[in-house]
């Protein structure tokens, strides 16, 4: 192979003469050079020589950081160019052949990589970016909204951030990028991000949101069933409960904002749909919205409405805000909004007008906002998740929900009316709870507070025989079975044939226990015969089920 025909993803090749005249060059130099002027019969740049006096060597020239290696050649010197960036043809294969976007840049901001994915997803040619710098190339974008140009200037990581842009052909892209920095040892090289494409999955949740639309245009005047819980729908009667909800009837004969804390399961919609249903709000439009159930950039146009025109596809179309106009928008999970929208959703609050994405008209509207959050309003604040203004403008009535384990006297209430919920739901009629299965409730943590508590009785019912009457510790999960029976302490001080004993005793009274006492459900778990488990039961004196 000739050496003016080298691969692009090798090294420029330069031969110079005893006086640094360049007499041969290849024709990948300027892929690795970039616009830098080497040409033969022109001496060689004198930026270019410190291989003189260390070889191989290392530098900055054009923006570039280079790695040299000269070698002596009849007469002549040998020089390999290579862009310490640049990737080699093997590992540009790999990289090629990935179906996520690449785009990486050096730490002058220059693209240095960029693979065919990337090309696709935002309509550029690969040359028309190597070597440019961002905001060359993507016009649209600010130092602050660049997700490359945060991290070259933070040099923190980014992960799964919403960017919404345009090209320099005015094509509008939505991607979800992760983009991380890139460090030699302890030296900042530059930064790698990685993208995938939902520009078409935002236009598939604009139709979806254009046919909600034209749904709620044909009901519109008709009475709109929004929501279905009271107070008198949550139950609970410890003081745990009654302070938060007493604060939440107060708050609901205003239309001041409210922000409810609560762990996940902690009935946080309930107490929110109650401040509506007890408001002068009744009878106008109950709206919700989880905020981590989609990327930002189509939160924005579901909340904010469009303007026919305002992008490809878009359509004249109200918001969330506006249709919840004279009615409560509750935003679920109002940690997980993007920082920007959050600075937009700021303004709605303090001059109760909106204006469409795309639009210049701002829209007068009435709106009671309602905001959830399952983490620490302090916490998200410190974790930069929730802006703090934003916090304060919302948390003029501030409602802390307890978890279940906060207010455990309230256990058999909850259980007597999911009880009775899904004996209605399924045909049953199951008594209650045994009294073992309460204790274990009683005892456990609930991390999932009343919602797992309805899961957990909706799921032992679904098990139950049509001959049994209570819930009992064989109806639950694994999750919760294994605390109903303590392993046997102390085995390090009995002989083999005492330890053998103790383990079996204790199998079996767990066994039993689960069981409620029926000896061929316990045979068949300990994987006995029944006669067996009859006889070890008089062995030690274990009572069973008569």
């Amino acid at each position: 192979m000739a050496m003016s025909t080298l691969a692009p993803g090798m090294p420029a090749v330069l031969i110079l003469d005893r006086e640094a005249v360049v007499r041969h060059v290849s024709d990948n130099v300027r892929q690795v050079l970039g616009d830098a002027a080497i040409q033969a019969g022109k001496p060689l740049p004198a930026a270019l020589r410190g291989w003189k006096g260390e070889n191989p060597w290392q530098t900055e020239y054009a923006g570039r950081e280079l790695s040299i290696v000269a070698e002596e050649w009849n007469g002549y010197t040998l020089l390999l160019i290579c862009d310490r960036y640049n990737v080699y043809a093997e590992a540009a294969a790999i990289l090629n052949a990935i179906d996520e976007g690449i785009h990486v840049v050096n730490k002058h901001g220059r693209t240095v990589f960029y693979n065919p994915a990337m090309a696709k997803l935002e309509g550029m040619d690969y040359n028309q970016v190597l070597h440019k710098k961002v905001l060359d190339m993507f016009p649209s974008l600010t130092p602050e909204t660049s997700t490359i140009l945060r991290v070259l200037k933070t040099r923190e990581p980014i992960y799964d951030q919403v960017q919404t842009y345009f090209n320099h052909k005015g094509q509008r892209i939505t991607s979800v990028n992760s983009t991380i920095p890139l460090w030699s040892g302890d030296k900042f090289i530059g930064v790698v991000e990685l993208a995938k494409d939902v520009t078409r999955m935002e236009a598939l949740a604009q139709k979806v949101v254009d046919l909600q639309q034209r749904l709620y245009r044909r009901q519109h005047g008709a009475e709109l069933p929004s929501t279905q819980y009271t107070f008198t729908d949550i139950v609970g009667e410890s003081p745990a409960l009654r302070r938060p909800l007493e604060l939440a009837r107060r708050a609901a004969r205003t239309s001041s904002p409210v922000l409810i804390y609560g762990e996940t399961g902690t009935g946080k919609e309930l107490v929110a749909q109650s401040i509506h249903n007890f408001s002068p709000r009744r009878n106008g439009p109950f709206i919700a919205q989880n905020c981590a159930a989609l990327p930002g950039s189509l939160l924005e146009g579901i909340l904010f409405g469009t303007v026919k025109g305002s992008f490809t596809g878009a359509a004249d179309r109200p918001g969330l805000i506006e249709q919840a106009d004279g009615g409560t928008l509750l935003l679920d999970e109002i940690n997980s909004m993007d920082i920007d929208l959050q600075a937009k959703l700021l303004r709605v609050l303090q001059d109760n007008r909106v204006r469409r994405v795309g639009g210049l008209k701002e829209v007068p509207v009435n709106v009671r906002f309602i905001a959830t959050t399952n983490t620490l309003p302090q916490t998200a604040i410190a974790q930069g998740s929730l802006r703090q203004d934003l916090y304060y403008r919302l948390a003029v009535v501030n409602i802390a929900l307890p978890a279940l384990r906060q207010r455990r006297e309230d256990i058999p209430l909850l259980c007597r009316h999911f009880v009775d919920k899904y004996n209605r739901r399924f045909g049953l009629a199951v008594k209650g709870i045994a009294p073992a299965v309460m204790n274990l409730f009683q005892a456990y943590s609930w991390p999932g507070n009343v919602r797992e508590l309805e899961h957990v009785i909706e799921g032992a019912m679904n098990i139950m025989a049509s001959d049994e009457e209570y819930i009992d510790l064989c109806h639950l999960p694994a999750s919760l079975a294994p605390q109903a029976a303590p392993a046997p302490a102390g085995l390090e001080e009995c002989t083999l044939p005492e330890a053998v004993a103790r383990v079996e005793r204790s199998m079996i009274e767990a066994a039993m226990a689960k069981t409620g006492g029926n000896i061929t459900r316990a045979a068949r778990l300990l994987g006995i015969t029944r006669q067996a488990l009859q006889y070890k039961l008089g062995k030690y004196g274990i009572l069973a089920e008569q």
